[in-house]
């Protein structure tokens, strides 16, 4: 929880005084809070060492912001900008194509405070006048307003996961709690979850529902009772849990896993069979004949086991009936991760911490792929770095045992569809991942040629995060999907499964879509720092829910039989 709101504020911060025009501070106290919420340990406990100067990107200056977060809440030098920009930041950066630069202009101008300001604004015909704007861009804001305001109440999984999984730890720790589960969308791991179901066996009740209502993690409390309570937790979110007899746990898990969809499937199937079906069991009348766990409930329907992320009423269940479900791939099948950023370009972490930290999760290989020449924002590498980069992973390599380092990059696939890097250098890479950064607002005809021509390009083996999209922010950009799909599979380029909480991209959808083409793929972090690698677990939640196996992933492959499929 403190490393979350730590990294809001910070960002909150960067915006701020992106709004106020400021070149540097910006990117620092960004940089800061990537650090901050990618650590896999509390804040607090850094803070208590006095080892808050050692998180990348915090100096002096960010280190005392951090101190007075951590002891008050807030941040008196952020009150202060606001004080200073009386503007609705969050709401306003929530709609896509509003940026601080675009905030300035419209609280300059316009006395645009807010989203509602905004939309007024758009409405009245009054943006489009503006320098820099015009009709098709006061449209397109209006229509992300209506996006924006839909994902609003969403809480994306991988950031929200360390919270719930923190819950789960203490519950598990209590004393009277016999068994504890997380049931709802984020057993299923949709990419975004409204609310947190919680399931406990217990004889003792009362002890822990006054337990759970006081934890720290609490900020209110909604309902309380023996059986069920309701609270909502500090990051805005509702939790719910309920006391389930252990006769019952495996249906009632079931039922609050869901989908609402799916559960209506199989309380069809088991009326067919003359069963009821409920969260209490499986029964023959009055007798229940199943329900102590799921495994059961599907036997006695007729059922092979629905792994949960399939749970989604996309014809799983019919599926299901036939014995025919996929083979899913685990969760420890990757053998590499094929995209991640270093110090070189926007990453905060060296080649060899990378390399020690891959070593450490046991892979087999890693790949370096910052950033390249035009995506200056990022830090992107020319030629000479790149290749001064290329030197220092050999020295890496033969450094570290146990690991291989591919090197890599992430090229920009420009406007015009071709690549910000020769191929005489691309040519000298293990790997070259391309993707677009820019330029989104393209017609369909031209984001989908962009990408087939950086397709046809020999030397690209992976397209990274290719729809655009990033989860409450901004929607995918328009592609001819099955065009790419038949051109990935026609070229031997892979399509990637970013796993980066915001963006998950490809989705479960396309996903599916992919393999069921015969396209190969590959689940990537993206990853900024060491503690991002984790997020590894995200893309293959998304690859599951997309049905996908492990012959379906280049990087559970081991590197020499990689080595030779990226031989285009």
């Amino acid at each position: 929880m403190d490393n979350l709101k730590v990294a809001e504020i910070l960002e909150e911060i960067a915006d701020m005084l992106d709004i106020k025009g400021e070149k540097y501070k910006p990117r620092a106290y960004r940089r800061a809070a990537l650090s901050v919420r990618s650590l896999s340990e509390d804040i607090k406990k850094i803070k208590e060492r006095g080892e808050l100067k050692e998180i990348p990107g915090v100096g002096k200056a960010i280190e005392g912001k951090i101190e007075e977060i951590l002891e008050s809440g807030s941040s008196k030098y952020l009150d202060d900008l606001k004080q200073e920009i009386p503007v609705d930041v969050d709401s306003l950066l929530s709609v896509e194509g509003v940026g601080p630069k675009t905030i300035k202009t419209l609280h300059e101008k316009l006395k645009v405070k807010n989203i509602d300001d905004l939309e007024e604004a758009a409405k009245n015909n009054k943006i489009r006048d503006l320098g820099g704007f015009g009709k098709k861009s006061e449209q397109k804001i209006l229509e992300n307003i209506d996006f924006a305001r839909k994902s609003k109440g969403r809480f994306i999984l991988g950031y929200i996961e360390p919270i719930v999984k923190n819950l789960k730890n203490k519950l598990e720790n209590f004393q009277y709690v016999e068994k504890v589960e997380i049931a709802g969308s984020f057993r299923r791991r949709k990419e975004t979850i409204g609310d947190i179901d919680i399931l406990v066996v217990t004889k003792r009740p009362t002890e822990v529902m006054d337990f759970f209502t006081t934890l720290d993690d609490v900020d209110g409390i909604i309902v309380k009772g023996d059986s069920k309570s309701t609270v909502r937790l500090k990051e805005g979110l509702d939790c719910d849990i309920r006391v389930i007899d252990n006769k019952s746990f495996g249906s009632a898990l079931l039922y609050f896993t869901g989908s609402k969809q799916t559960n209506i499937e199989m309380r069809k199937i088991s009326i067919k069979k003359g069963l009821k079906l409920s969260e209490y069991g499986l029964f023959k009348g009055e007798m229940q004949i199943a329900g102590e766990t799921e495994e059961e409930v599907f036997q006695k329907l007729g059922m092979k086991y629905i792994e949960p992320e399939l749970r989604e009423n996309r014809g799983e269940i019919e599926v299901s009936l036939e014995g025919k479900l996929p083979k899913l791939i685990g969760y420890n099948d990757i053998k590499g991760d094929l995209q991640m950023h270093t110090k070189w370009s926007d990453g905060v972490n060296t080649v060899e911490q990378m390399a020690k930290a891959g070593k450490d999760l046991g892979y087999e290989y890693i790949a370096i792929t910052d950033h390249t020449g035009s995506l200056r924002i990022a830090g992107g590498l020319n030629e000479k770095e790149i290749k001064r980069q290329m030197k220092e992973i050999d020295k890496v390599n033969q450094k570290i045992n146990g690991i291989t380092i591919l090197k890599g990059v992430e090229v920009n696939i420009q406007s015009d569809g071709k690549l910000d890097v020769s191929n005489k250098l691309l040519e000298e890479l293990d790997i070259v991942v391309a993707s677009i950064h820019t330029g989104f607002r393209q017609t369909k005809e031209k984001m989908t040629g962009r990408i087939i021509s950086a397709m046809e390009n020999e030397n690209v083996n992976i397209i990274a995060h290719p729809t655009g999209r990033k989860i409450k922010e901004r929607k995918a950009y328009e592609l001819d999907f099955d065009k790419i799909l038949k051109k990935s599979k026609e070229t031997n380029t892979f399509l990637e499964i970013n796993s980066y909480p915001i963006r998950l991209d490809l989705n479960d959808i396309n996903t599916k879509r992919a393999i069921e083409s015969g396209c190969k793929l590959a689940i990537n972090t993206d990853a900024h720092s060491t503690n991002h690698l984790r997020y590894m677990e995200l893309g293959i939640a998304t690859a599951r829910r997309g049905w996908a196996g492990k012959k379906n992933m280049i990087n559970t492959l081991p590197l020499k039989k990689l080595r030779k499929i990226l031989e285009k």
